[in-house]
């Protein structure tokens, strides 16, 4: 992932459609989570970790975290529907405090599917930062 790439945002954006753009990226974030889970198994030996209440704890506060964070998504997208289309916001001060370039075109409109993560790429594959 790349930091700061300048984007030009169009000057008002209708609300509805940032909103859910908000809600694709959080929809990203908990698939992201959720994938960690089964790694910390992987790697701390399952039922060993497991044993520790420590460990269960950070389990348990990874479950959370998907579940908070498909919830917000979901009330993002339910009271989105209620907002009426005209309904327009200037998104070029909040895109500049987004650090990731991805996500600053996700949130800013300039990617087609609105989705910053890039779910499909191989396994192996990093970037640096």
């Amino acid at each position: 992932m790349t930091l700061n790439a300048p984007i030009e945002p169009s000057p008002v954006e209708a609300l509805p459609d940032i909103l859910m753009r908000i809600v694709s990226e959080l929809h990203d974030v908990a698939y992201l989570i959720e994938r960690i889970e089964p790694q910390l198994l992987d790697v701390g030996g399952g039922a060993e970790l497991l044993k520790s209440p420590e460990s269960m704890k950070v389990m348990q506060g990874i479950d959370l975290a998907v579940q908070k964070t498909r919830g917000l998504a979901e009330f993002i997208d339910t009271i989105t529907g209620e907002i009426p289309q005209d309904w327009a916001v200037d998104v070029a001060t909040a895109l500049s405090l987004v650090k990731l370039s991805e996500m600053q075109k996700a949130l800013g409109g300039g990617m087609r599917h609105g989705h910053s993560q890039p779910l499909n790429k191989a396994a192996g594959d990093f970037d640096f930062f």
